[in-house]
């Protein structure tokens, strides 16, 4: 037990050792739906480390898995697995290894698509979803800046230094952090290293990413309609979205009537989930559900 939180690892079918972070719900009384909080792709179940807690204390469990290749879990020596099924896949057999058949789902980016994925694999262990600024059709110019630094590395001697570069890939996205703000969120995507902070994941997910076409597109619609079909729905935007923008979420919303859309003002892609506007959505969502 550390940090609030109890580390599990689990191997995935392939034989990769994975890992998550497991928060106790609080509190007595009736045991209710867990939450899986899902990161997005350059991220890690570091991300969650305030937002989880305080979904515990409203009487939940929270599973914080590292998707494969990223944080405390093994890097593939297969590129090629660092796919949405594939982390879908590894996520079902998490659940399955602790005992869940039916969970809410939060999934930042990335996470959100896992999801999306899962609600195909899995329907039935979608209980309802969050999801954080992404859904079946994201901007091209939002693809295009994350495969601008995705995979490429970075030379960095300490921690100052990782902090401005994530000023210099993010600060459109969070132009109201502050210098301590920065710094936590360094030590969120970044891990020691042997000759100073590296990034905490392998470079080669970058392999698998492009910009979606008329194809990918058509197919993630499909499973986001799967996803949205008979389940409660919360989608966060931010409202500087370059990924998800306002006309992307309202065409979500005519594929997806009864999903409930809340924008967080002042940050882009995406919401950290301390902001007010996204902890009350949050918490009002799950207060409807059992």
């Amino acid at each position: 037990m550390a940090a609030g939180y109890s580390e599990r690892r689990w191997t995935s079918p392939d034989g990769l050792s994975l890992f998550a972070r497991d928060y106790a719900a609080e509190g007595v009384g009736e045991a209710r739906l867990p939450v899986v909080c899902l990161h997005g792709l350059t991220r890690n179940s570091k991300d969650f480390e305030d937002a989880a807690p305080w979904i515990a204390g409203m009487g939940r469990r929270v599973i914080v898995p590292d998707v494969r290749g990223r944080g405390l879990s093994g890097r593939d020596p297969n590129p090629r697995n660092y796919h949405p099924k594939v982390y879908a896949r590894d996520v079902a057999g998490l659940l399955g290894s602790l005992g869940i058949p039916r969970a809410v789902f939060l999934g930042t980016s990335m996470g959100g698509i896992i999801t999306m994925t899962l609600a195909a694999l899995r329907p039935k262990l979608i209980a309802a979803a969050i999801l954080n600024d992404v859904g079946p059709e994201i901007a091209p110019e939002g693809v295009a800046r994350i495969l601008g630094y995705a995979g490429k590395g970075a030379s960095i001697a300490n921690w100052d230094d990782a902090a401005n570069y994530l000023r210099r890939t993010a600060g459109s996205a969070m132009p109201s952090f502050t210098d301590a703000d920065w710094d936590q969120f360094a030590r969120r995507t970044f891990r020691d290293g042997p000759n100073g902070p590296e990034l905490d994941y392998d470079p080669a997910i970058s392999g698998m990413l492009a910009i979606p076409g008329r194809l990918t597109t058509f197919i993630a619609r499909l499973l986001f309609r799967r996803l949205a079909r008979n389940r409660p729905i919360l989608l966060l935007r931010g409202a500087l979205s370059d990924l998800i923008t306002a006309d992307i979420a309202a065409r979500m919303a005519k594929l997806a009537p009864a999903m409930e859309i809340v924008v967080v003002p002042g940050v882009g892609h995406a919401p950290v989930l301390d902001e007010p506007e996204a902890v009350d959505a949050i918490a009002r969502f799950l207060r409807t559900l059992p």
